[in-house]
């Protein structure tokens, strides 16, 4: 067996422009199911950044919130009601909105507000530059230093800005795990301060985050919730929620999704056409080497080994060339969501292994079909 797949090998790697053609094709097929799943990943994750950001095991929401951005504002009792329910250890309320920041320059950019909880700072993030202490300062804000710091004049500790024709002053720098989705900076600052600063309804608590005594009391603790007509999710349901609206209540799933079938069908398409007509202009050497005593499972393991090399290192350049590309992108657009992870290089996988099956199946048909003195007949 190892001399017939020497003879395979020979005869895909001695045929340039058809083994060329095949890695093209392949690679070109996985390079955009790569990219497509890859930027569909990382936009999912960074609709999720708040949630992650945060931290908090357990949010109260209205029910009819489906992401992160668009909180609706719940009433002061059931604050209250959370922190009397047995388990809950301690519940926060947290203020979550958008308001106009007016630059140094003139200028104006939206920028999302996080109004941590006065007595805990519960959810904050993790500083650069500044102490923590200094958000109870007057007018005191902490901006976070991600992608999207530029878009503020990167400020420094010590600057200052308006903010709905309130003076704004910078006392920290932070960094958080991920960022947003829209391309807004963050700003952090106090849970009264927010309300007091941006217009909002008669309503002020975005979400209201809990901490749960044990994981056993997550469960009690979203039933008594339920029963004030409220919902509350574990951070892992959160984001499942958020990227169910994201995939299933928007057009970008289904668009995703049809850039990747697009994309396997041109790979499947290209390969499965060009290694047939690799296996049209070698039959005369398959029907050979069947008239000198080759078996038909040995002339189907060549097959199934060519068209497995094939795959597998187009696979590899698609991937890498995917790498490439995000790497070079990042470096540009340092807001850029595309993510690679194992579970797109999975899919990956798995769908070149299925053109290299269909491709296979093309081929081994039409081997197998030769007769020996079909070919030493003419």
């Amino acid at each position: 067996m190892p001399g017939i797949l020497k003879i395979a090998l020979k005869l895909l790697i001695n045929d340039r422009s058809k083994f060329t053609a095949l890695l093209v094709g392949i690679t070109f097929a996985v390079f955009l199911m790569v990219m497509m799943t890859s930027m569909f990943s990382g936009i999912l994750t960074r609709s999720s950044s708040s949630v992650y950001n945060i931290g908090a095991k357990i949010w109260v929401m209205d029910p009819a919130v489906n992401n992160a951005t668009s909180s609706i504002p719940m009433p002061d009792y059931v604050l209250s009601a959370a922190r009397s329910i047995k388990g809950v250890r301690y519940a926060v309320p947290l203020y979550f909105g958008t308001a106009q920041v007016k630059l140094k320059d003139g200028s104006y950019q939206a920028a999302t507000v996080v109004g941590l909880d006065d007595a805990t700072l519960y959810g904050r993030p993790e500083l650069l530059e500044g102490n923590i202490n200094d958000i109870y300062a007057e007018n005191a804000f902490i901006v976070v230093k991600d992608a999207e710091y530029d878009k503020l004049g990167k400020p420094a500790v010590g600057s200052e800005f308006e903010i709905n024709d309130h003076r704004g002053a910078v006392v920290g720098l932070a960094k958080v795990a991920s960022s947003g989705l829209f391309g807004i900076p963050t700003i952090y600052t106090t849970y009264s301060r927010a309300i007091t600063y941006i217009p909002s309804t008669r309503f002020t608590t975005s979400y209201i985050l809990i901490e749960p005594g044990s994981e056993s009391d997550i469960p009690v603790i979203q039933q008594q919730i339920g029963k004030l007509g409220y919902q509350a999710l574990t951070r892992d349901q959160f984001v499942g929620k958020i990227s169910d609206f994201y995939t299933f209540k928007t057009g970008m799933g289904m668009n995703i999704l049809l850039m990747t079938t697009i994309s396997f069908v041109v790979g499947l398409s290209i390969s499965g056409q060009t290694f047939y007509t690799f296996i049209l202009e070698n039959l005369e050497k398959f029907g050979a080497l069947k008239a000198i005593g080759a078996k038909s499972n040995e002339l189907i393991a060549m097959i199934l080994f060519q068209a497995s090399f094939t795959s597998l290192i187009g696979y590899g350049l698609g991937v890498g060339a995917a790498s490439t590309f995000m790497i070079l992108a990042r470096l540009r657009m340092p807001d850029y969501a595309a993510q690679i992870t194992f579970v797109i290089l999975g899919f990956a996988l798995l769908m070149v292994l299925v053109i290299a099956s269909v491709s296979s199946y093309i081929g081994v048909r039409k081997v197998l079909q030769i007769q020996p003195f079909d070919i030493f007949r003419g």
